[in-house]
């Protein structure tokens, strides 16, 4: 954008453009954030492979790892980007065996889930599945078992393979282990097409400057280039456009006039109290859940403050037919949690336990980084798979303790250990059956004890 451009803008202008923008954009930026790290900047300690590589991680996450927010800790993770600008890349899963919940979900550059492989969508049967880019057409190659097209033409599949217990680790990187990537071309046998051009990947914001800085669209219009338009998003685009932001458009806030500058600043800060609000009013209220803000496009129908939501509270969770996400953000007095102040239990009462076909999990979280909480068990989650180790109550009900001292030995099977401060927690339900997701069950509330 031009020092000429920005004056025929007025500040009210600039201001709505930048919320609007702001709010349909954030997701990408941060993704690129994230994406960035595992797949382009090989220094970071976050880094996974370059591009059309798996790298499995034979282990779960810990307080260490601190690039996404409320990270799973009970499915160890593979990761693959995917480009696909110069051909397809299949995907390749081992039969794994039928107790042993796993998927893969495809996330396009916008953060929607495209399309998911794993035991609820394809079984555990083993296969090759095409993924392929914007415009790619052609017959389905011989050996593969499905293509699955994308409309972005870079992808993240996150691979989550079921742990049972930590003596099963050994297990679940066998199974990893016969998980392949590959391009097309390597997976045929065939000669490899002309490269993609080269890209430049440019230097992301940190989380923090994402908040702030007005470079926030610098890197939205370089995501957007690798981003079709949708035809939805036609209008949309044409809404951006006075301000410099769309695929191929230069946004230069250094050649912006002070109040246009201010006025982007400030529908960025718009953007962030309209988040503010949803999550007063709707999330911690349990009015939209998890469940409503992943997904594909078609669920979430251009919901763009959904998205952001999503982003914002758990970037790249699951379409809620994969796994639902029962939040804890206050207690049963609708009181923010703090455990340096109160403790609290959660109870089951008996055949309430969370419906799922796979499993479920209850995992903990500081505020306001999101992360997983550092403790003397090494403990950050519990979840179904160590029901024969907790004690029932005497009803055949399951009370947890959710506090950061300990409740005693005897009660110490139970606990989940909290921060000496705010905190959340989110269940993660793999798989939910029907009277989770139609609202027949429902999460047990959080009990303070005085």
């Amino acid at each position: 954008m031009n020092a000429e451009l920005s004056h025929s803008i007025t500040s009210d202008e600039a201001r709505s453009i930048a919320k609007e923008a702001y709010i349909y954009g954030f997701p990408m930026v941060d993704s690129y954030r994230v994406q960035y790290s595992y797949f382009v900047d090989s220094a970071d300690p976050e880094f996974k492979a370059p591009w059309n590589q798996i790298r499995n991680i034979g282990r779960v996450f810990t307080p260490e790892d601190k690039t996404i927010q409320t990270p799973n800790s009970d499915t160890p993770y593979s990761m693959a980007g995917l480009d696909l600008r110069a051909e397809p890349v299949v995907l390749t899963v081992p039969e794994i065996d039928e107790s042993r919940y796993f998927s893969v979900q495809l996330i396009d550059l916008y953060t929607f889930n495209f399309h998911y492989l794993g035991s609820r969508t394809t079984g555990n049967g083993g296969g090759s599945y095409l993924i392929a880019g914007p415009g790619w057409q052609a017959e389905t190659p011989a050996g593969i078992t499905a293509v699955i097209p994308s409309a972005t033409e870079f992808v993240l599949a996150a691979y989550r393979t079921q742990l049972f217990d930590p003596a099963d680790l050994d297990n679940v990187m066998n199974v990893q282990a016969g998980y392949t990537v590959q391009p097309l071309s390597d997976f045929l046998g065939t000669p490899a097409p002309a490269p993609a051009p080269t890209v430049d990947f440019i230097t992301p914001l940190t989380a923090e400057q994402e908040r702030t800085s007005p470079a926030f669209f610098d890197i939205l219009n370089f995501v957007l280039q690798f981003c079709p338009t949708d035809p939805s998003e036609t209008d949309l685009m044409a809404r951006f456009a006075p301000l410099g932001i769309g695929a191929g458009r230069t946004f230069d806030a250094s050649s912006l006039s002070p109040e246009v500058t201010q006025a982007v600043e400030d529908g960025m800060a718009d953007a962030w109290a309209a988040f503010a609000d949803l999550e007063k009013t709707k999330v911690n209220t349990g009015e939209v859940t998890a469940g409503d803000v992943f997904g594909t496009r078609g669920f979430l129908d251009n919901n763009y403050l959904y998205r952001m939501a999503g982003a914002v509270l758990g970037i790249y969770g699951n379409s809620k037919d994969e796994a639902l996400y029962p939040a804890y953000n206050v207690d049963a007095n609708g009181t923010a949690l703090d455990a340096s102040r109160t403790r609290y239990t959660l109870r089951f009462a008996p055949g309430q336990l969370p419906p799922v076909n796979a499993f479920w999990s209850l995992t903990m979280y500081e505020l306001p980084a999101s992360l997983l909480v550092a403790n003397p068990l090494n403990r950050y989650l519990l979840n179904s798979p160590m029901l024969p180790q907790l004690q029932r109550d005497p009803d055949g009900g399951l009370t947890l303790y959710i506090q950061a001292e300990s409740p005693g030995t005897e009660k110490e099977s139970n606990w989940l250990p909290a921060p000496r401060g705010p905190f959340a927690m989110f269940m993660r339900l793999y798989w939910p059956k029907a009277e989770a997701l139609d609202g027949a069950w429902t999460q047990p509330p959080l009990e303070p004890v005085q």
